[in-house]
């Protein structure tokens, strides 16, 4: 009988690494604190529940280091793009899901898996014996946060992630609203429907600034230096870095055609996109926020179409910590100091569902093959998963390490062959590279199981 794989955090890396270990023939214990202790940004007991936003990026596996990521997962046998792709809703060349429903297909595979227990409650303190996983999360709790800070015998690194709010479809006053993707993205009309789009005139628009940099925040506890990542900033830090930052970031009006005024340009256009297979819901793009709840409705009320809008849930923001992974930990993601323990996720300083998944699916797989006797390494850096873990463990510098998306800059270059690529053919260089490389890692894997 094979010892069991322990794994603290049924976000989205602890339930991808409970399904990669069981369907490898190894008994698993996913440990979940909710609901026994819950936090802030969830709102259920589900597994794998979707906080910040609905979207998994873009689904291109040809020009998009993340799309590359997905195809790698699914060739994987990873159960999150499973669910994903079950429950996708329409989001021109996204892969956006219904977050309720996806959250509690993950949920009824795990928990009718025979090789998988959920045990409900904390895990406060770092294990001495066993073989673990630690994948709580940029919600780590304070008692296993300060363990894993008195293991590494230094301040977790720590930066502020904010959430965007949901508004209820029936309370946006389509008038003034249209459905249309950016520059019509999309292969059926579906796709090219997938956002809801609200535009504002110039007045509109410096009133909302004046608004937004006006508006009662968030302030921070004394002693809290935690800074921003830049991939997911509240729009008010945008704004306060230029009055034009929003309109050239989520609110940028390019490729949209407002067929209540065709010949008027709008100024800008705020963007809403569907959070729920029916489509009673929609998130704000783009709009993660640190303004308290009064301020929220006050400013959001004010973009054109939304003036009786009825929010689902406000914006919120927290504190994200994650470890200094160059220093800590080791290229199969296991901590140095204790290597019976590995760790996954945004804990290990990747950022994005996606990306965290990817983690929880590679720990699971080494622990899994640690345990069996098997031979374990991670896939080559030329793979995007592989260029993630090079990236984490090593290839980044850890005076300045940061949490860090996917992307090709953090691949080996591609020759050239005597002549520049364009950046079209770069990127399918890339990605045709990387699934060969990746094809070849999971045979092997699959000849050192049989």
């Amino acid at each position: 009988m094979t010892e069991a794989l322990h794994i603290v955090g049924g976000g989205m890396a602890g339930s991808e690494a409970a399904w990669q270990a069981a369907r490898r023939g190894v008994k698993v214990v996913l440990h979940e604190m909710r609901p026994t202790r819950g936090t802030f940004a969830h709102q259920t007991d589900h597994l794998a529940e979707m906080v910040c936003s609905n979207s998994f990026r873009s689904d291109d596996d040809e020009q998009n280091a993340v799309g590359l990521l997905h195809w790698e997962m699914r060739a994987a046998g990873g159960l999150l793009m499973e669910m994903a792709d079950r429950h996708a809703l329409p989001a021109g060349g996204a892969l956006a899901v219904d977050r309720e429903a996806f959250a509690q297909s993950v949920t009824e595979h795990l928990l009718a898996h025979p090789s998988i227990r959920v045990e409900r409650g904390e895990i406060a303190d770092l294990p001495e014996e066993g073989r673990w996983i630690i994948a709580t999360g940029p919600l780590t709790s304070d008692a296993l946060g300060q363990a894993v800070a008195r293991e590494t015998s230094a301040e977790a690194l720590a930066f502020f992630d904010a959430i965007a709010p949901i508004v209820y479809f029936d309370s946006i006053d389509m008038s003034q609203a249209w459905f249309q993707s950016r520059y019509d993205k999309g292969e059926t009309e579906e796709e090219r429907t997938a956002y809801l789009n609200c535009p504002m005139t110039r007045d509109q628009y410096e009133s909302f600034i004046d608004a937004l940099l006006a508006a009662d925040k968030t302030e921070f506890h004394e002693g809290e230096t935690a800074g921003y990542f830049d991939g997911c900033l509240p729009i008010e830090v945008m704004a306060e870095r230029g009055r034009e930052t929003l309109r050239h970031g989520p609110m940028k009006p390019v490729g949209l055609t407002n067929p209540h005024a065709p010949d008027v340009k709008p100024h800008a256009v705020v963007q809403l996109r569907r959070d729920n297979a029916l489509g009673t819901l929609y998130n704000i793009v783009g709009f993660q926020t640190k303004m308290k709840y009064g301020a929220q409705t006050d400013v959001f009320k004010m973009i054109p179409g939304l003036e009786a809008a009825r929010f689902a849930r406000l914006g919120g923001i927290h504190r994200n910590t994650f470890l200094n992974s160059p220093t800590l930990l080791d290229d199969e993601l296991r901590l140095k100091s204790r290597p019976h323990i590995r760790f996954a996720g945004q804990i290990t300083g990747v950022e994005g569902y996606v990306e965290s998944a990817a983690m929880g699916l590679l720990a699971g797989r080494l622990a899994a093959a640690e345990i069996l006797g098997q031979q374990a390494s991670p896939p080559p850096r030329e793979t995007a998963m592989g260029a993630l873990v090079h990236h984490i463990t090593g290839g980044a510098e850890a005076k300045t390490f940061q949490p860090m998306n996917v992307n090709f800059g953090l691949f080996p270059p591609i020759d050239a062959k005597g002549g520049r690529r364009g950046r079209r053919d770069r990127y399918k260089a890339y990605t045709d590279r990387a699934k060969a490389a990746f094809t070849e890692w999971l045979d092997a894997q699959a000849r050192d199981a049989a």
